[in-house]
């Protein structure tokens, strides 16, 4: 193993991948926002 291998090894830290399904992570995200509204017109805090 050369050097620039290893460095491209280590690189990775285990964030999201770049070829992830970016439309799931949209949906989710969308999904997430429309709950916390939920949650705080439910609570009367708007």
């Amino acid at each position: 193993m050369t050097a620039n291998a290893a460095t491209v090894t280590r690189a990775r830290t285990g964030g999201p991948q770049e070829d992830g399904p970016k439309i799931l992570e949209h949906v989710m995200g969308w999904t997430l926002v429309v709950v916390i509204a939920m949650f705080v017109t439910q609570l009367g805090l708007l």
